[in-house]
């Protein structure tokens, strides 16, 4: 089976890009609802719908993933993926003749000062590419600068988008999609103890080309609570190939969605999951970027 985030059963991803305004939106759908949770760990996150995924809160299936660039403009990604799916009779039923309402977190990256065309005016370009990305949905998977990984920037080098999978001892499989768009350089190796090196800040854009974002999707069965535990586990991943990491400039979010009908798994058994989750966070970032 492919090696990549889409060969977890359950998933499908489009992406789409301007290549003008050099920036993109990435669209997690499942087959079906997902439980799903979130880890934050940036200084200056930019997310939707966070608090929904939140073990204590009333919903606990998620309807789709939306991942952009373009800062707060960004967010609009996810506010045309609702109109998608509603319109696809996808989301909370509420009533006879009443709209289905999906529920949609995201996240976004800061990619607004990367020398593109951001004179877009009363019409940011991220519900479009939202829908161009919901009409590409199962179009293959990536590692390269595309959907919101496309006008991003990792440390010295060009940022990008990049997957990875396995399979767990169960047999089910375990896949992280994430957008490099990190304050910190990419290592291919273990990141060098030491001085710290910041090619941003002689670029003269400090804190204004960062954040990775991202998913972990695996149809093992787990709980909300032990998704957010896999959520936490997989931000390990970043620190292995990114330094530094998880700064003030970050917005570091990382999503984790179980494609599983329900049920949940033992503790070995997470304890496996996040440690491979993270093992696939850190091959999906160098893959993004190419080292």
């Amino acid at each position: 089976m492919q090696d990549c985030f889409t060969s977890v059963p359950g998933v499908r991803i489009g992406h789409a890009h301007d290549a003008a305004a050099r920036t993109g939106v990435t669209l997690i759908v499942p087959d079906a609802p997902v439980v799903m949770a979130v880890d934050v760990r940036g200084g200056g996150p930019g997310t939707r719908e966070t608090d929904a995924l939140d073990p204590a809160a009333l919903v606990d299936r998620v309807h789709g993933l939306a991942l952009a660039g373009g800062s707060v403009f960004g967010l609009a990604a996810a506010d045309a993926l609702v109109l998608c799916l509603s319109e696809a009779g996808i989301g909370i039923d509420i009533g006879e003749g009443l709209p289905r309402v999906p529920v949609v977190p995201g996240a976004i990256l800061f990619d607004l000062s990367n020398g593109g065309d951001k004179n877009w005016g009363s019409d940011p370009p991220y519900r479009r590419l939202a829908r161009a990305a919901f009409a590409a949905l199962g179009s293959g998977d990536v590692s390269e600068p595309v959907g919101a990984g496309h006008g991003a920037r990792a440390g010295s080098r060009a940022g990008g988008i990049g997957s990875a999978a396995t399979s767990l001892k169960s047999g089910h499989r375990i896949g992280a999609l994430v957008a490099v768009n990190s304050f910190g350089e990419v290592y291919a190796g273990e990141p060098p103890m030491g001085a710290v090196p910041m090619p941003k800040l002689e670029r003269k854009t400090p804190g204004t080309q960062n954040t990775c974002i991202g998913a972990i999707a695996t149809d093992a069965p787990l709980t909300r609570a032990q998704a957010r535990r896999v959520a936490m586990m997989a931000h390990d991943g970043l620190a292995r190939a990114i330094r530094p990491i998880h700064t003030p400039f970050d917005g570091d979010t990382i999503f984790v969605l179980s494609t599983a009908a329900g049920g949940e798994t033992d503790n070995v058994a997470l304890a496996e999951i996040g440690t491979l989750a993270a093992d696939m966070v850190a091959l999906a970032v160098r893959r993004g970027v190419g080292v």
